[in-house]
């Protein structure tokens, strides 16, 4: 499948790392325009626009706090302002984890997972329909964690689940623009965010789950994205998609 979205433009939050950098550059080598979304690393945020531009393609970045109440809203108008009112591609890849014990969870770190995994991707999504052409292609970011016990992050799982309803009721909404809505549900990934990275016997786990013998990398998971984000993909929508080398088959 050759992916081609020239001419498109694309918002990806959470683009200076792991998998949402990993997207942003799998969209500009389709040739897509990408805008780069982080919160709070600027310098990683610039790495990522200057491999990007290096390599031919085009693409900015623009920065947003999105545990904020009000920075959906200000995040969408800046990206209006920059895009012309004109947005192909939405892909809400920023999120947060936590691996805390179910009977130590505060309120204050269950709120910010909600703020920033479903409340930031629900009105970002809204406050974007201006711009967002007919046809577009929105792919959230869920997880297997949203249908599987794992752990210490019940919290974290609860949000992804939310994300995966979430998805379904948006398809619903804005199919009668042709807008698609998908989510992506990865595995275990090897990102910063990821503890196996730094505990061998999470690593050992993660491989051992997996039917597909390694550890997946945030270009795994990019490069799926970047193929349902593509006019191939146009019928589907309202679909979780699991992204995950096979785990617990």
């Amino acid at each position: 499948m050759i992916v081609d979205l020239s001419g498109k433009t694309a918002l990806v939050t959470g683009g200076s790392r792991g998998i949402g950098r990993a997207t942003a550059m799998a969209l500009a080598k389709a040739g897509a325009e990408v805008i780069v979304h982080f919160a709070s690393n600027a310098a990683a945020a610039r790495e990522v626009v200057e491999q990007i531009e290096s390599a031919g393609g085009r693409a900015q970045s623009v920065a947003a706090d999105l545990a904020g109440p009000t920075a959906p809203h200000d995040l969408a108008r800046e990206v209006r302002q920059r895009t012309g009112n004109r947005l192909d591609i939405v892909v809400a890849s920023a999120g947060v984890l936590a691996s805390i014990p179910f009977d130590k969870m505060d309120h204050e770190e269950f709120d910010r997972l909600f703020a920033v995994n479903v409340r930031a991707p629900y009105f970002l999504v809204q406050q974007l329909l201006p711009c967002l052409s007919d046809g577009a292609s929105i792919i959230l970011l869920s997880s297997r964690a949203a249908s599987r016990a794992v752990g210490m992050i019940s919290a974290y799982a609860a949000t992804k689940g939310a994300v995966q309803s979430l998805t379904r009721h948006l398809a619903f909404a804005l199919g009668d623009r042709g807008i698609r809505v998908n989510a992506v549900a990865p595995g275990m990934v090897d990102t910063d965010m990821a503890e196996m990275r730094t505990d061998p016997n999470k690593r050992d786990f993660a491989l051992n789950i997996q039917v597909l013998k390694r550890l997946a990398q945030p270009e795994d998971i990019a490069d799926f994205i970047a193929c349902l984000s593509a006019d191939q993909c146009r019928w589907v929508t309202g679909q979780v998609i699991a992204v995950d080398g096979g785990t617990l088959l």
